[in-house]
Formats: C-alpha cells, sequence, structure tokens
C-alpha cells in the first residue's frame, strides 16, 4: 500500500508548520486516528517535537460552551415535563419515554442543522390540517398506538384531533424544554452545537486543521466558515476520485471542496486515484453469521496477514459477532487491538444484574420474608455467586435437596455477601425504584472488591460500567428527575445496558485490528476481512423514524434516509479505497420468507468499479465441524462394558427399543438424565411418584385394619376428604420437599396446589373404582421382583437379571367368583390411542407412545414373574396385567387388565412363550458385537432428547 492518509497529512503538516505544532490542535471525527497521527509525526520528524493538540469535533464544541450535555435518561424526563406543562395531558411518564425518545432526537436533528424551528413547527401544524395522515409510517402508527392508546386506521378523525392538539403545542414545547435545561445548565447536544456556532466563542489555537471529514451538519459547515474566515482553519480530505464526482459515496465531499479548500493537492495520484489500482476483492456467501466469524481462522493464516499487524483488520459491520471472534483467532495471532466496544450485554455482569432485579421483584413474596426457589437458585449459581459468598453452591445444593421452594431471610442470610444479597430493601426508604438502586449499587460495590483480587480487567471494567449505569439512575430518582414504575424502571436498565459498551485498551498501533465500520474512519489497512457485510448491515440502520414528514426534512435540510445512505456509501468506498487485499463475506440465509442478499455498495462495485472479483461459498467443512450422528460400534472395549452389566430393568429395555443410542449412552455409558432444575418441570416429574405413594400410603392405612379391603372402609375414607388431603400432603413432604418431620407443613405454590388437588381427585377415583371390586385383597405394594433371563449370544450362553417394582398386587375375585390376582401399574398420563394387536408388537419400535407397549412388555413381565413365585402366587392363581389409568377411571365397567386386540389378558402364562423369544431376541440383539447401537430412525423422538448435543442428529 503507498502512502496511508494520515501520513500523508502528518508529512504535509510537518513541511508546512514544522516540528512545533504546539499552537495547533488537529480535529478529527473520533478519537481513535488521534493515535496513529502520533505515530507518523514520531517517525517522521527529523528531530523533536512538540505534539499539536488532538480533539475530536464533540469535544471541540462542548469545550467552548458553559452549558452541558445531560445524559439522555434526564433529557426525557426533562421533555416529559415540558410536554405535560405545556399541554395539561395527565400522560405517565411510563407511556411518553419511548415516544419522548424520538422526538428528542427531532429536536437535535433541528439544532443541529441550524433549521427555524417555528417555521418547521408551522409547517408541520399546516400539514395537520390535512385528512390525509398516510405519510405515517407503520413504525411510526404503532408508536402513536401505544401514546394515544386506541389508535386504530378506522379512528383517523379522532387520531387526527388529539394528534393536531400535539403539534400545535410543539414550538413551545421546544422552547420550554431549551429554557428548562439551560436554566440547569444543561442542553442536549444539538442545542450546546447551536449555541456554541451562534456565539462569539474564544478560539486560541492558531490553526484548526479539520482532517477525514465527510457529510457535515449546519453547525459544522458554520463553525468551519467561523473558523476559515479568522484566518485559523485548514481541511484536509479524504476521497477518491473514483467516487468523487459520479457516485454517492462523494456527495458530500465533492460539495466542500471548493468552500473548504483541501490542503492536499486533489490532482495528487499517489493521495486519491487508489480505488481504480489493481486490488484482489474477493465475495463470499454465508448460511450462517457464525460461520463467517469461523472463517477468520483461515483467512488471516493466508497471504502473511498475521505477519502484518497493525496493516490487517477485520471489520465487524455487525458489532454483535465480537466475542464469537475473539474465540476464532488462531493460536498464532499473539497481539490485538479491539478497537469496538465489548457490548455489556453480553458480560456476565448484564445477566446478574437482571437476576437480582428479579430476585427482589417477582422473587420475593411479597409482605413476607420468604424467596422463590426459582429465582434465588438462578442467584446462587450465578458465576458471580462466588463473589458473593463462597457458600453459594452448596446453600443451592441444600436447597434443591429439600425442594425448599419458600426458602427464609433467615435460612438463606448466612454471612455477610448472603446478607446483603438477600437484603430487604423495604427497609431502605419509601421509594422502591430507588430502594433498588441503592441495593444495586451495594451489590456491585461489594462484588466489584471481590473481583479486583482476581486478574480479569474485563470483569473489572464491566461491573464499573455496570455501576456507573445504576449510580446514575440512583442519582436521577434523588433528585426528582425519574419518576417511573418499577417495571419501567426495570426496562430502562435493560434499555441502558444494551446501548452500553466496555472499552478495550491496548496499544493501537500494534496487532491485529479488530473494529466497527465507524472506527475505520481515516484510517488504512493492507489487507481487510469485512465481515457481515449484508445490506441490513451496511448501511447500518438506515430508517426514516421521525414525527416530522419527509418533505418537511428535506425542505429545511434536516437529515433524511437519503443522508444516511450517502454516508455509509463514504465509508464502505473509503475503507477499500487504499487496502489491496480484500474479503467481504455475507449472510444469504432465508429468513422469514426474505433471502439475505450482500450490501448494494458490493453490488454497485461488482456493476461500475472494473475490478475482477472473486466470489467464493463458505461451506460447512470451512465452519466449525460438528459430531456426526451415526452408529456407536461395539468394539472390544464397549463390549466389555456390556458384559459388566449384571441387571437390567423393563425401563432399560424399552429405551433400547425407542432408540438404541440412548441405551448405549444411558446404561451402557452410565450417562444419566440431570436433575430437573426448573420447579414446573420438576413438579410435572414429580406428579407421578406422588400419585404413586399417596396410594401406596392409603392403602398401607386400610391394611391396618385387614388385608381384605372392604367397601365400609374405602367408604368411610371417602367421607373424610381431611385424610386423603393429609395423606397426600405426607406424599408432598416425602417426595418433592425430601421432608420426614410430620410437624412440617408444606407451602405450595400455584401449580402445586393445582397438582394436589389433581391428587386427591386421582385418588378418590381410584377409591371409587376399588369400592366395586370389595372385598379384595392387597397381596404388596411397591413390591420388587426379579428373575433371570439366559438367551444365547454370539459369545455363547448368558444371562442376566431382569427386576423391577410393582406398585400394587392384589386378589380380586371375578364376576363368575373366579379368583386371579392382578399386577397393577398406576399410569397417570392418557391412556393408549391404539390397540396392541400382537405380542410382537412390544418389541418393536413402532407406535411406542400410541400404543403404550412399553407399559405392556413391563407389566406383562412383573406379571410373569409373579406368576412363577412361590411367595407371591402360592395358590397358583391366574395373573393378570393390569394398567391403571387413572384419568380413564369414570367409566362404571372400567378394567385395567391389559387386552389383547379385545380379549383380556388374564392370565399372563397364556403368552409366556412368545413373549420370553421376543425378549431373549432383544437382548442377543444388545449383545451382538455385530450390530452397533444406531439412532432411532424416527427423528421427532430427538426434539427432546438430553443426549441430542452428543448424537448431533
Amino acid at each position: 500500500m503507498n502512502s496511508t492518509f494520515l501520513e500523508a497529512v502528518a508529512k504535509d503538516l510537518l513541511q508546512k508548520y514544522g516540528s512545533n505544532l504546539s499552537r495547533i490542535a488537529v480535529v478529527f471525527p473520533n478519537k481513535r486516528a488521534s493515535l496513529f497521527m502520533t505515530e507518523y509525526l514520531a517517525r517522521l520528524s527529523d528531530g523533536p517535537l512538540w505534539s499539536p493538540c488532538y480533539t475530536t469535533i464533540s469535544d471541540l464544541f462542548r469545550e467552548k460552551s458553559e452549558l452541558m450535555v445531560a445524559d439522555p435518561i434526564k433529557l426525557v424526563c426533562d421533555l416529559y415535563r415540558s410536554y405535560t406543562e405545556i399541554t395539561g395531558k395527565d400522560e405517565t411518564l411510563d407511556r411518553f419515554y419511548g415516544w419522548g425518545q424520538l422526538l428528542l432526537a427531532d429536536f437535535d436533528d433541528i439544532d443541529k442543522n441550524m433549521a427555524d424551528a417555528h417555521k418547521v413547527f408551522a409547517n408541520l401544524r399546516d400539514i395537520h390540517e390535512l385528512d390525509d395522515i398516510d405519510y405515517l409510517s407503520p413504525e411510526q402508527k404503532n408508536i402513536l398506538k401505544s401514546f394515544f392508546h386506541n389508535f386504530a386506521d378506522d379512528h383517523l378523525s379522532k387520531l387526527k384531533e388529539r394528534f393536531l392538539s400535539l403539534w400545535c403545542n410543539l414550538e413551545e414545547i421546544y422552547r420550554d424544554f431549551n429554557q428548562r435545561l439551560a436554566a440547569q445548565g444543561l442542553a442536549y447536544e444539538g442545542a450546546l452545537y447551536r449555541s456554541v456556532v451562534e456565539s462569539q466563542a474564544d478560539y486560541e489555537f492558531d490553526k484548526y486543521v479539520f482532517v477525514g471529514f465527510n457529510m457535515l451538519q449546519q453547525v459544522e459547515q458554520r463553525l468551519f466558515l467561523t473558523l476559515k474566515a479568522q484566518g485559523k482553519a485548514c481541511f484536509y480530505w479524504d476521497f477518491d476520485h473514483y467516487y468523487l464526482a459520479n457516485n454517492e459515496a462523494g456527495h458530500y465531499i465533492n460539495g466542500y471542496l471548493t468552500q473548504f479548500p483541501n490542503e492536499l493537492s486533489v490532482d495528487d495520484d499517489t493521495y486519491y486515484n487508489n480505488f481504480s489500482k489493481p486490488k484482489d476483492i474477493t465475495y463470499i456467501s454465508s448460511m450462517t453469521e457464525s460461520a463467517q466469524a469461523h472463517y477468520i481462522s483461515q483467512w488471516i493464516s493466508e497471504n502473511h496477514r498475521i505477519e502484518a499487524g497493525a496493516k490487517t483488520a477485520i471489520v465487524l459491520c455487525d458489532e454483535s459477532l465480537l466475542q464469537t471472534v475473539l474465540h476464532c483467532l488462531p493460536e498464532e495471532v499473539k497481539s490485538i487491538n479491539i478497537t469496538t466496544g465489548y457490548p455489556l450485554s453480553q458480560s456476565p455482569v448484564a445477566s446478574f444484574v437482571l437476576i437480582l432485579l428479579r430476585l427482589q421483584t417477582y422473587g420475593h413474596v411479597k409482605n413476607t420474608d420468604k424467596y422463590r426457589l426459582r429465582d434465588v437458585a438462578k442467584i446462587l449459581k450465578h458465576p458471580y455467586g462466588r463473589y458473593i459468598s463462597a457458600g453459594c453452591l452448596d446453600l443451592y445444593m441444600e436447597l434443591q435437596a429439600c425442594n425448599r421452594y419458600y426458602p427464609t431471610r433467615s435460612q438463606l442470610a448466612l454471612d455477610q455477601g448472603l446478607q446483603l444479597l438477600f437484603t430487604d430493601i423495604d427497609t431502605l426508604g419509601d421509594c422502591h425504584n430507588q430502594n433498588i438502586a441503592q441495593w444495586l449499587t451495594a451489590m456491585l460495590q461489594y462484588v466489584g472488591r471481590k473481583a479486583s483480587q482476581v486478574n480479569d480487567p474485563l470483569t473489572q471494567e464491566s461491573i464499573f460500567r455496570m455501576y456507573t449505569i445504576i449510580n446514575r439512575l440512583e442519582g436521577l430518582i434523588t433528585s426528582g428527575d425519574l419518576q417511573v414504575d418499577k417495571i419501567t424502571f426495570e426496562r430502562l436498565i435493560a434499555q441502558l445496558i444494551q446501548s452500553t459498551t466496555v472499552p478495550f485498551r491496548g496499544e493501537p498501533i500494534e496487532g491485529i485490528q479488530i473494529m466497527g465500520v465507524l472506527e475505520t474512519r481515516n484510517l488504512d489497512f493492507d489487507h481487510l476481512l469485512v465481515l457481515s457485510a449484508s445490506d441490513n448491515n451496511m448501511p447500518k440502520g438506515v430508517n426514516d423514524s421521525s414525527f416530522i414528514p419527509y418533505s418537511i426534512r428535506k425542505a429545511y435540510g434536516l437529515t433524511t434516509i437519503d443522508h444516511k445512505v450517502a454516508i455509509y456509501a463514504y465509508y464502505f468506498c473509503r475503507l477499500l479505497q487504499r487496502s489491496q487485499d480484500i474479503t467481504l463475506t455475507y449472510n444469504k440465509a432465508t429468513e422469514d420468507g426474505q433471502t439475505g442478499e450482500m450490501s448494494r455498495f458490493m453490488l454497485q462495485m461488482m456493476v461500475e468499479s472494473g475490478h475482477d472479483i472473486h466470489h467464493g461459498i463458505l461451506t460447512p467443512d470451512q465452519s466449525v465441524k460438528q459430531a456426526l450422528s451415526g452408529s456407536v460400534i461395539k468394539t472390544p472395549d464397549l463390549m466389555n462394558k456390556l458384559h459388566q452389566l449384571t441387571q437390567l430393568s423393563p425401563t432399560a429395555i424399552n429405551r433400547y427399543f425407542y432408540c438404541p443410542l440412548t441405551f448405549y449412552y444411558n446404561v451402557v455409558e452410565g450417562l444419566k438424565e440431570p436433575d430437573e432444575t426448573d420447579e414446573e418441570m420438576k413438579d410435572s416429574r414429580v406428579f407421578g411418584l406422588i400419585f404413586h405413594r399417596s396410594a401406596e400410603l392409603i392403602y398401607q392405612r386400610l391394611m391396618q385394619k385387614s388385608e381384605v379391603i372392604k367397601q365400609a372402609d374405602i367408604d368411610d375414607l371417602l367421607n373424610h376428604r381431611e385424610v386423603i388431603e393429609m395423606i397426600v400432603d405426607q406424599a408432598f413432604k416425602e417426595e418433592l420437599f425430601k421432608v420426614k418431620d410430620n410437624s412440617y407443613t408444606p407451602e405450595y405454590n400455584g401449580l402445586q396446589l393445582i397438582n394436589r388437588g389433581v391428587v386427591i381427585s386421582y385418588l378418590r377415583k381410584m377409591l371409587d373404582i376399588d369400592s366395586r371390586l370389595t372385598p379384595f385383597r392387597i397381596l404388596g405394594l411397591e413390591n420388587k421382583v426379579e428373575t433371570t433371563v439366559k438367551f444365547d449370544s454370539t459369545d455363547g450362553e448368558r444371562e442376566i437379571k431382569v427386576l423391577g417394582f410393582i406398585d400394587r398386587l392384589d386378589e380380586i375375585t371375578d364376576d363368575d367368583q373366579q379368583q386371579r390376582i392382578r399386577v397393577i401399574d398406576y399410569k397417570t398420563g392418557m391412556p393408549a390411542r391404539k390397540k396392541v394387536e400382537e405380542i410382537a408388537e412390544l418389541f418393536s419400535d413402532a407406535d411406542i407412545h400410541a400404543k403404550h407397549t412399553n407399559y405392556y412388555l413391563q407389566a406383562l413381565l412383573y406379571a410373569l414373574i409373579v406368576s412363577h413365585s412361590q411367595e407371591l402366587n402360592q395358590s397358583e392363581l391366574a395373573v393378570s396385567p393390569a394398567l391403571m389409568f387413572i384419568q380413564n377411571m369414570s367409566d362404571e365397567q372400567y378394567d385395567p387388565t391389559l387386552k389383547l386386540g379385545d380379549s383380556l389378558m388374564v392370565r399372563a402364562t397364556d403368552y409366556e412363550d412368545e413373549f420370553m423369544d421376543g425378549l431373549r431376541l432383544t437382548l442377543r440383539e444388545i449383545y451382538d458385537a455385530d450390530i452397533p447401537f444406531e439412532p432411532t430412525k424416527d427423528q421427532k423422538r430427538c426434539a427432546n432428547c438430553i443426549y441430542s448435543n452428543l448424537c448431533k442428529r
């Protein structure tokens, strides 16, 4: 690459002003360029150098005003006060806030472009005298909908009436707002800029050198003219003849060159004719954003790009890719400089604060000292929990083990950090939002002190940034400027987190440069990788969100969508003009029916530039390779693990039919399902256990009188609902809350109360059905049964123990006075939708859920074990497998005995030979070294499979 733009400026300054530049102020659009300028001046100077003063255009304006730019929250709050006082409306700040931000942007634009506010607002009144409001965009209409409550397309006249009442007051609101701010020594940026150029400010430097500007707002042009008239201004423009005259990228600079002449010769091709020189340009399409980031490791390792150091830049059109980009840099990259800020929203402190907010609002049970476990668990498990207390995880494990859904403050506040965490914020003051802000700042201070002991600058800086946000909000609440409800306050915190970045500190002129588009202004690079250059990112954020119609904006020189596109066109072309090695990637994936496209500027360059542009596609093997789904071969080591299995349950065997690969992960490798931590999911999973335990406790109670269950005993129990409720509470204590103490009284949440009522209802149904069978005998509850199954394998005859537990074993007398034993398995789910016609279906993976063949296999296996048990079936009675679907027991003729087709399976041994043949064949297949463990062919089963990340199906 030839001389860079800043290098050319540095050389020219030294030639014109020598080595004493102390009376010169160099003004840039942003701060970054000054670091490179210092390097160039030092390198080009022949001896000692008095450096110039560096500033940005924004800082220059602020230095010349006695006013200060107020922060955005303060501005909207004061604008709201002006609005309510002028209009007399009683809209709340919560409703006004989003709309006020848009109005503030309009005021700012009016002042930066020095428009006559009286004329602009007069025209607004004129235009709103018309019946047509079609000029409003859908976005503007949506904002008005929320603001005016009942906006609808068929009520335009009513809207017009309210709309006009606002716009007729806009000029007065504008004036009152500016006066209100000025009285406090404050202003919004546009008003401050305007006040500077309309005053007689003193400019102390001999020369103000304006470097690398593009589109100038009217306040900036007025400043340039003032300093030029005083003989204090000179200008350095960065452009290329390729786009200067006939391209929107050069629209503004081309218009300024006469009024603000360039210090460098515009005819010098060394500086201004580089775009048309030979370049190696490649466009690469991708189906995902992350694939583009992963491509970095390949791109940067080629063409000596790492060795080029600071002459190599990775530009992020979508700055949210930063985290992925950092993880994709290869180890060979030893030094990087990050200009774009790290999004605060992607740092742990963001989730930390949002979880803290929830803990003290939704997580705290109102008017009690209790908290909801779900929200307590989130904060205790958070990575910053270790900064709060070393005992956070132990406390979490204890609460989970006991299912203590509503722990009290005394049970939680076990040390200093936890006492602060579980502070009763209502004791801090009368204002809820102020209490929250005060508590959050205290938490951040505490965590910040602990984190300072760890060498993690990003963590420390993130916590500090968050502290400044919350501290500022607390100040606004204290001063009375911010008066919103708690929902808006939480939303405001979330919004500020989203808009805040954490700056990186480093040596700017060393290492690979990683930056956003705006940070590239004035800088030149040999090697460029521009990521995510899709048309929705380049140009970025191009919209016309304003309440001032386009025609009026254009007439008074306010910013329009045309300006925004031209600005980004300049950024794009200027970035590429001196680079020789350029790669641009873009996303071509289809979302919401629309296919992603490359930037319009890329298309324009293909048509107009004359460059030979290469095209490529990021294929899957160019991104991170994913583990492939497939079979698990039964290697000798795996077969050894199988041989070490001494027992299987019917559940494990059914898992094999459902998906052999999950059988491998769960049974062979022992990768068990994690305990559910979500309260609702846990409650649903434990529901069946609670019913089973309740039924067991009920029949244990009935059996205290006799093994023979009589109708009078059941009726007596049904007539005493409180007894059933007491039994259910005991089951909840044991199965959900893990408490044996009889004095403990469960505290139920909403879902648990519903489940409790459902369990009671199901138990009453079961007792009602059972009363029709009386008298009958209970032979056992939760009986453990087992048998040894021998089968042929490729290694010879093998045997394995098959075992399980029977929910209930009873002996009944049928209508024909025949006695039989029932092996009953309680089921709280839905009954089968399809019939099981043959025993062979029990050993198939088809229609498992529709036919409940997995339940059939288990019940029939248990029934066969009982049939041959001398202990459980001394009289050698017929043993029937039964599934008692509690939801299906309303039928008076309900019989839980299994059916094969339409025939009751009264005697399990009638089906024994066929069943055992199927079981032995299944076991033989499991132990066959030549048959791999394969994933199920029904991929719908993979949707909620916990092993999907391993299988990558």
